[in-house]
C-alpha cells in the first residue's frame, strides 16, 4: 500500500501521515525517512517538532536528504517519507544531489521503496495554487516539484489531501 499526502504548510499532513502509518503498519518495523537538512535554527526547530510528534509510536528514524534509493530501508518495512519538497530541493541544490535528474531520481527512488515496503506514506507540498508568477530557482523547484506530484500520485493506491486537518481523497479511500 502507496499513500500519498499533499498539503500545505502547517496543514496538518504530518501528523496525519504520522497516524495513518501507524494505522497501516501492523506489527512491521516503522521508519521514518526524514529529508531534511537540519541547517540554521528554523530547520532545528521544525525537526525538533517532529521528533516529539511521532515520540513514542516506534520509529526509526533513518536521515534521507540525498540518493532517495539508497535508502537502507529494510524490506518488509513500514515507511514514512517526510517529505517530497525537502528531498526534491535538495536533490535540485545541493551539488551533491542530482540537478536537472531530481525528478527523475526521487520518482524512481520512491518506485523502489514502494516495491520493498510494507506500505509507504509519502508526505508532499502541495504546488502552484498561489499562483506560478515566481521565475529562476524558485519556478524550477516548483516545475520540479508538480512534476515529481504527479508522477507519485500515480504509483499510489491512495491520493489525499489535507486541510486544516482534515484528509479529501482524490484517489482510493481512506484506510480502515
Amino acid at each position: 500500500m502507496t499513500l500519498l499526502v499533499c498539503g500545505g504548510a502547517a496543514s496538518g499532513k504530518s501528523v496525519y501521515a504520522e497516524e495513518m502509518l501507524c494505522r497501516l503498519s501492523g506489527d512491521a518495523p516503522r521508519v521514518y525517512l526524514a529529508t531534511m537538512k537540519p541547517e540554521g535554527k528554523e530547520a532545528a526547530a521544525r525537526i525538533e517538532k517532529h521528533r516529539v510528534q511521532r515520540a513514542g509510536r516506534g520509529f526509526e528514524t533513518l536521515e534521507c536528504p540525498l540518493r532517495l534509493q539508497d535508502a537502507a530501508v529494510r524490506p518488509d518495512s513500514a515507511v514514512l517519507l517526510e517529505d517530497i519538497g525537502n528531498l526534491c530541493a535538495n536533490e535540485l541544490f545541493d551539488p551533491a544531489g542530482s540537478g536537472d535528474g531530481a525528478a527523475e531520481a526521487i520518482v524512481r527512488g520512491a518506485e523502489a521503496l514502494a516495491r520493498r515496503c510494507r506500505c509507504l506514506v509519502i508526505v508532499t507540498n502541495e504546488v502552484c495554487s498561489g499562483g506560478t508568477d515566481y521565475a529562476g530557482d524558485t519556478l524550477r523547484y516548483m516545475n520540479v516539484l508538480a512534476e515529481i506530484n504527479r508522477h507519485l500520485a500515480a504509483l499510489a493506491d491512495g491520493v489525499c489531501e489535507v486541510v486544516c486537518g482534515l484528509a479529501e481523497y482524490y484517489k482510493g479511500e481512506e484506510p480502515v
